[in-house]
């Protein structure tokens, strides 16, 4: 199966404009732009055909060029990534590949792995049209999520899952219910939702025909459009590996990653 990585990134972001083109500066010191810390992230994954970042800022287009992508102009009405996804899917030349995989450019550090593990989940579920990694998460990296919502800030997404390991429910509230504390090296019911995702073909298509659902508008997850549309998205665990992972948000999380870099010592 062929498999094609697409970076959406606009510098229009809501929390953060810009977002795409701040720096980050790793365990040398040296900067690096959070498209080019994505687009590193994207090279690193084996069994992938092709890298595409999905911009429709001619700022992003320029940077991301002058480091060596490939580049798709795609609509500012595109209203998240899966539907820049769907848009950068209309574009790109040559044959439609088998899957495809969103990796969002606000996601420096996902590993690998996570990417490798989410695609092959997908190709062992032929009825699955959709897949997403989770990670359970531990004592401290539960209490970060509970800090950033007593704040006022939107941290990480939390996922529920069944038996099957099809999606419930994922909220920007750290859900399941918990009665009782856990220590910081312990393993906790939260799962840590991975903003990655990959897609065939005809799940993006139909994506972009269906209404934005009540539960997609209040938490401001796009892949609740999916369940919302009664369509099933398969949750692929994966391990952490001793990686700390975080998602750059707001201008608060900039410190928190680059504290994680230069204690992994990643440059």
């Amino acid at each position: 199966m062929s498999v094609v990585i697409v970076i959406p990134a606009r510098y229009a972001s809501t929390r953060y404009p810009g977002k795409p083109l701040v720096d980050l500066r790793g365990a040398s010191g040296q900067a690096r732009s959070l498209i080019r810390r994505s687009w590193d992230a994207a090279m690193s994954v084996t069994g992938v055909d092709r890298v595409v970042v999905a911009t429709d800022d001619d700022r992003i287009r320029d940077a991301a060029q002058a480091f060596g992508a490939e580049v798709v102009m795609t609509p500012a009405s595109c209203e998240n990534g899966t539907a820049r996804c769907a848009a950068a899917l209309d574009v790109l030349d040559g044959p439609t590949p088998d899957i495809i995989v969103n990796l969002q450019g606000d996601a420096p550090l996902t590993p690998a792995w996570f990417v490798e593990d989410l695609v092959n989940g997908l190709r062992a579920d032929p009825d699955a049209m959709v897949a997403t990694p989770v990670l359970q998460t531990e004592g401290a990296a539960l209490r970060g999520f509970l800090e950033d919502r007593q704040a006022g800030r939107v941290g990480g997404t939390t996922a529920v899952f069944g038996a099957a390991m099809n999606a419930l429910y994922f909220s920007k509230e750290v859900i399941p219910y918990r009665g009782e504390t856990y220590a910081d090296d312990a393993m906790t019911p939260v799962w840590h939702h991975v903003g990655v995702y990959a897609y065939r073909p005809d799940a993006l298509r139909a994506y972009t025909t269906w209404p934005v659902g009540p539960l997609e508008q209040l938490e401001g997850l796009e892949q609740l459009r999916f369940l919302e549309q009664a369509q099933r998205v398969l949750c692929v665990s994966v391990e952490a590996r001793g990686r700390e992972f975080w998602e750059l948000n707001n201008p608060q999380d900039v410190p928190r990653i680059e504290a994680m870099l230069q204690k992994m010592g990643l440059d």
